[in-house]
């Protein structure tokens, strides 16, 4: 039976008296330190935006804790926009582009599914946005997405066939269902909407990625 889904920084200057009061001049910040980290982008929706959850408990946010453990020099960039479509992801990719990142895991598609959009256009944007990374020099990892048993089992094969024949074809490194270690039979690792992860899932699902993204990784 398939699994069902119903998918966050006083000065105050003082003059002497009787002569012209000086100019205060407030102390200016020290520049922030230059990040010098590989960069990975998390490119996704809500389910990389952490949808529903305090700031800092998204899967993106568990990876960079993940990673900083193991000393891996790599910086989780989290572009996930909640309700974001493959249009939507076509229409940031210069944004994407413009943070050079090394590794990108593509989480988008599953919104185009759920609201049953042609699955024709969903993979020509996800085409799209793979070519457009690997142009770019980055590797990409392709996060697949199902969709509930309601739409039936042609549109759902055709869906997650997509993934499959895009991961083929450009040779990504594809995790079939991005969501697959948290689905049990009480569904305690998603929130009451029935379809995003709770803290803990986003925990769960960041060591999914980190088993996939971790052969592209350098020390």
């Amino acid at each position: 039976m398939r699994p069902v889904l119903f998918f966050v920084i006083l000065l105050v200057g003082c003059s002497k008296p009787n002569q012209p009061a000086q100019e205060t001049i407030a102390p200016q910040p020290a520049p922030a330190a230059a990040d010098n980290r590989h960069v990975l982008l998390v490119f996704g929706d809500s389910l990389s935006a952490g949808f529903g959850l305090e700031a800092g408990l998204s899967f993106p946010d568990f990876l960079q804790k993940k990673l900083d453990a193991e000393h891996y020099p790599w910086h989780v960039v989290n572009q996930g926009v909640s309700g974001d479509t493959t249009e939507g992801g076509v229409a940031r990719l210069d944004s994407a582009l413009a943070l050079k990142p090394e590794i990108v895991v593509l989480e988008l598609g599953g919104n185009d599914g759920l609201r049953g959009l042609p699955l024709e256009t969903t993979r020509d944007n996800l085409n799209q946005m793979i070519v457009a990374f690997q142009k770019a020099g980055a590797k990409v990892v392709l996060a697949g997405m199902t969709l509930p048993p309601n739409y039936g089992p042609d549109y759902i094969h055709k869906f997650e066939q997509i993934y499959r024949d895009l991961a083929t074809e450009h040779k990504t490194v594809l995790i079939p269902f991005l969501l697959a270690d948290i689905v049990t039979s009480d569904l305690r690792y998603i929130q009451h909407d029935g379809i995003h992860p709770t803290a803990e899932g986003c925990e769960i699902v960041s060591g999914t990625v980190l088993r996939a993204v971790k052969p592209l990784l350098t020390h």
